[in-house]
């Protein structure tokens, strides 16, 4: 017989069925034995009446089985409204152990409160039983395939890049070195290089969902030097903002879709509303967010760092979309060409044909046309000194590249951000920093 999900269960009321889960409470009274079984997608009830004689045996198993095991329950399920957890009970014929927990966990699941970060990512394990918490990871993957399908639904095809790269895809970006046989390879920063061959090669639109490594001591709550990256890369531009246009499409689309799937949950347990953005994001450029900063909240900074944005500049930027357009995203432009990657195009005065585009004051993808024509990008890259190192990107150009344009978003960044959640440690599966390399 099939095992089915707890949340399938009200298609099968009078029936025989198989379930399995976690043990997750046991009411021993004097009568009856109440067992809360638990799986990924809801809590169902189980009963057995101790007067019964063919219960006996699961009687005596409840009666010393730990909270946490694993059993394999078979019986029927009833519709029972005067059962307070969802208005129906299983009546068990057989019930299997299929492992057995440890009487005491490192920590109570069920309330984190209190509970320091790093001994429950030691655990990770266990920290994602909690309820909240294996929640985020449905809603991430919703997230993940409400994009993935804006996209098939407008001709990309997904492709799989390699992350042992022989020379570094980015400029700026600390590298991790790793033994390849008989030389020196890289783990992939970004498949920036690759994208881009995809171009040249005719694919003309193509995404990726993949790991990126940054070898960049940071211990923010942003950062970490593994993470998931979704790379769009497409052909035939007519200028960087065909490149803004889709983004925010595939983005208000796939927000909207998740609403729709997860929005009382997400009230349940993460106290917040989705909030679907409105088409076309406000944009702004770079030096008139400086004016507009330093003009609505006296925000001065030196004209040395006015090449970028600060972070406290990207926060008050939160600020600034929701007064001036309404809007949580903004659409940052007009960046000088010396700070980003050579492979950004520029204008005839230097400034880039990108973006970076915030949510809610926190930069969550850098964007741009890229610079497609080969005797320009030799160039470009001879400036930043990378001509050998990439010699073989720059061969992707030379038999004819049309003009295309791409972004990244950093899923585990943008999940943070999507469920008001204070730190990237609690939306990666495993999270990688610094200081962690385990479990």
């Amino acid at each position: 017989m099939k095992s089915i999900s707890i949340n399938e269960l009200k298609n099968y009321f009078n029936q025989e069925i198989t379930i399995s889960g976690f043990v997750d409470n046991i009411r021993n009274l004097q009568w009856v034995q109440f067992i809360i079984l638990r799986d990924n997608t809801g809590k169902v009830q189980i009963t057995i009446e101790k007067s019964e004689e063919n219960n006996k045996e699961m009687v005596e198993l409840f009666e010393k089985l730990p909270l946490e095991s694993t059993i394999k329950v078979t019986g029927k399920i009833l519709d029972s409204p005067k059962v307070k957890l969802n208005g129906m009970e299983i009546i068990p014929t057989n019930i299997e152990v299929t492992s057995k927990s440890d009487e005491e966990l490192p920590f109570n699941f069920k309330d984190l409160d209190g509970v320091n970060l790093d001994t429950r990512l030691d655990y990770r394990f266990i920290d994602l039983r909690n309820d909240k918490n294996n929640f985020l990871f449905q809603v991430q993957s919703t997230l993940v395939k409400y994009m993935r399908e804006y996209l098939y639904n407008n001709n990309f095809t997904e492709i799989h890049t390699p992350k042992f790269i022989g020379a570094a895809s980015e400029s700026g970006a600390d590298v991790f070195e790793v033994k390849y046989f008989d030389r020196v390879a890289y783990l992939a920063q970004s498949p920036q290089f690759y994208k881009q061959m995809a171009m040249a090669s005719g694919l003309n639109k193509i995404f990726e969902v993949a790991p990126c490594f940054r070898a960049e001591n940071s211990n923010t709550s942003r950062h970490a030097t593994e993470f998931t990256s979704f790379d769009v890369e497409f052909s035939y531009i007519d200028s960087y903002e065909d490149v803004m246009n889709l983004e925010a499409e595939m983005l208000a689309y796939a927000i909207e879709k998740t609403n729709e799937i997860h929005k009382d949950k997400i009230k349940e347990l993460f106290n917040t509303e989705l909030n679907i953005p409105k088409l076309p994001f406000p944009s702004m450029k770079l030096a008139d967010i400086y004016e507009e900063l330093e003009n609505r909240y006296n925000y001065k900074v030196a004209e040395e760092e006015k090449n970028d944005l600060t972070t406290e500049a990207e926060r008050l930027c939160y600020k600034l979309s929701q007064e001036k357009f309404g809007h949580d995203f903004l659409f940052v432009t007009d960046f000088p060409a010396e700070k980003r990657a050579f492979y950004h195009m520029r204008d005839e005065e230097g400034h880039l044909m990108g973006y970076d585009l915030l949510w809610r004051g926190t930069e969550i993808t850098t964007g741009a046309e890229r610079e497609h024509r080969y005797e320009e990008i030799v160039k470009n890259a001879k400036e930043k000194g990378l001509e050998e190192d990439v010699k073989f990107y720059l061969e992707f150009f030379k038999y004819g590249c049309p003009p295309h344009g791409g972004f990244a978003i950093g899923i585990d960044r943008l999940t943070m951000l999507l469920l008001n959640i204070p730190s990237v440690k609690e939306t990666q599966f495993l999270f990688r920093g610094p200081n962690r390399l385990n479990p």
